[in-house]
Order: C-alpha cells, then sequence, then structure tokens
C-alpha cells in the first residue's frame, strides 16, 4: 500500500479532471462547483474562474486545451484567457453539466454529462471526433472512468450509480465504438463508488474510489493488485504526470465533508509508467 501526500492545499469542492500537459510539464485540474480551472506556477497555484461549471480537457498545443463545461466544449487559450465554442453540450438542458472525459488514442474526447443533483439516468456519454459530437451511452446517472488501454483496442467507462466500470471495444480506423462492453470490474456491492480512472502503459487501470479514501489499481483483467491511499475519503479521479510519469495525481473534493484534508490534491510516486495524454485534433 502506496500512501499519497498533498500536492497542492488549494481546497476544491469538487476536484476533478486533472491533466498533465505534455509540452508543458504541467498538471491542470479542475473544481467543477467553484466553476475554476488550477494549476501550479512557481510552487504558486494559479486559478482561471469561469461563469459556468468546468469538469474535464484534453490538450491542443502548448498554450490551448479544450475545456468541457456544463453548456458545451471551448478551446481556451491559457496565455489570453479567450474562450471560443467548439460544440454544443447539452446546452438546452439546465439540468445536466458536464463531468469525466478524457482525450482517445485517435484525437477523439469523450466526455460524460450528469444531473447537477445526479439525477437517475439525466446524463450520457459523448465523443467528440472530427467535428461531431455522437452520443455513445446514454440514461447515465454519474459518468466517469473514461480512459483507453494503450494498445487502443478499448474504452472504460463507468455509471458510478450502477457500480460498474464498463470495457467498450473500439474499431481500429477510427477509435468508434463497435460491439457490445462487458463488465470489467464489477463494485455494484461495494460501500464506495467507483469514480474517474486512468490507465498506465502496462495496461492497468488505476481508479479513484468516492468514499474509500483510495485509488484502486487493476490488471488488465480486472484483478485488485495494489491501492493508493489518500488522507480523505472523497477520491474523484487520478491522473500520471511529473518528469518520468511515475507520479499519480488524485484530485479529492470537500463537499459535504467535515475535513481539513478534503479536496486538496494529492501525488504518490508509483511503480507504474503512465501514458501521454493524447493530443485532441479538432
Amino acid at each position: 500500500m502506496t500512501v499519497a501526500e498533498v500536492f497542492s492545499s488549494h481546497r476544491c469542492t469538487l476536484g476533478e479532471g486533472p491533466l498533465w500537459h505534455p509540452e508543458r510539464q504541467q498538471l491542470f485540474w479542475f473544481d467543477i462547483l467553484g466553476k475554476r480551472l488550477i494549476t501550479v506556477e512557481d510552487t504558486e497555484d494559479r486559478i482561471w474562474q469561469f461563469e459556468e461549471c468546468v469538469s474535464a480537457a484534453g490538450w491542443l498545443d502548448h498554450d490551448a486545451l479544450l475545456i468541457a463545461s456544463e453548456t458545451g466544449l471551448w478551446r481556451f487559450d491559457l496565455r489570453s484567457q479567450e474562450r471560443d465554442l467548439i460544440c454544443a453540450l447539452e446546452a438546452d438542458n439546465p439540468l445536466t453539466r458536464s463531468n469525466d472525459g478524457r482525450a482517445d488514442p485517435w484525437g477523439g474526447f469523450w466526455i460524460g454529462t450528469m444531473g447537477f443533483n445526479a439525477e437517475p439516468g439525466a446524463g450520457a456519454i459523448y465523443r467528440f471526433y472530427r467535428g461531431e459530437l455522437r452520443k455513445l451511452v446514454p440514461h447515465v446517472t454519474i459518468s466517469n472512468a473514461i480512459c483507453f488501454a494503450p494498445d487502443a483496442s478499448c474504452a472504460y467507462y463507468a455509471d458510478t450509480k450502477a457500480g460498474r466500470i464498463m470495457r467498450q471495444p473500439l474499431a481500429a480506423a477510427d477509435g468508434w465504438p463497435e460491439g457490445e462492453p462487458d463488465v470489467f470490474v464489477d463494485a455494484s456491492g461495494e460501500d464506495f463508488g467507483v469514480d474517474g480512472a486512468v490507465v498506465d502503459r502496462s495496461g492497468h487501470l488505476w481508479n479513484a474510489q468516492w468514499g474509500a479514501g483510495r485509488v484502486a489499481c487493476y490488471s488488465p483483467e480486472g484483478a485488485l493488485l495494489e491501492t493508493v491511499q489518500v488522507s480523505t475519503p472523497q477520491c474523484s479521479c487520478p491522473a500520471f504526470g511529473g518528469a518520468d510519469l511515475s507520479t499519480l495525481f488524485i484530485t479529492t473534493a470537500a463537499e459535504g465533508v467535515d475535513d481539513p484534508n478534503a479536496g486538496q490534491t494529492y501525488c504518490a510516486l508509483t511503480g507504474a509508467i503512465g501514458q501521454y495524454e493524447h493530443k485532441v485534433i479538432l
């Protein structure tokens, strides 16, 4: 068992969407309910404030991110702070917001939505690819665990409410789902929720487990191998980063928890090496 330490003491109401930018060698993450994008520059937290909830990102180039918000996918310039709409995302539905998301090996971007109050079945999981936003999984309550195998053979995703991480085969040519998903990890009987996830270079899946205060590592066959403990229960999402991609960063949430450690962002050295996050191609 590995124990994580604090990377940033900035307390997020709902930390989510950590992204290690491979060109900038820099971690970005979100406070969804605080409507903020956060990073660390010269040992100090830097914050960009938005007018709506923001939750996940992919990188476009050295100075621009694709950011998912409650109403759309946006190109965001880190220098000028200009925001340009790329595609609407349930903008006509005031009950939902974006949640978990990640770029895929083909330059597409998968993004999940959910109800602000986790209304049953109110959300979905989408893929944005070459200008098209297509709904992949309907009737999702809490979209999470979007990540991809290193050989690009499959995607993973979860509805936290259902408690199962699903494995979806992908077409080699363009990355669209083909065939039916199967259950990769069934945690439906556990007292924690399967939250955000990332896959390392060896194909192991690292899943943040809401309520358990840990990130659990599963083999490509779905066997539990090890855990990284975090000193607050509401772990939300992991990401690999650092110079050699061996550092696991972990976001957490302070909402509803009387805990001074809650909402901080953590890090742990692991024996694993992560994948570089894929570049989103608009």
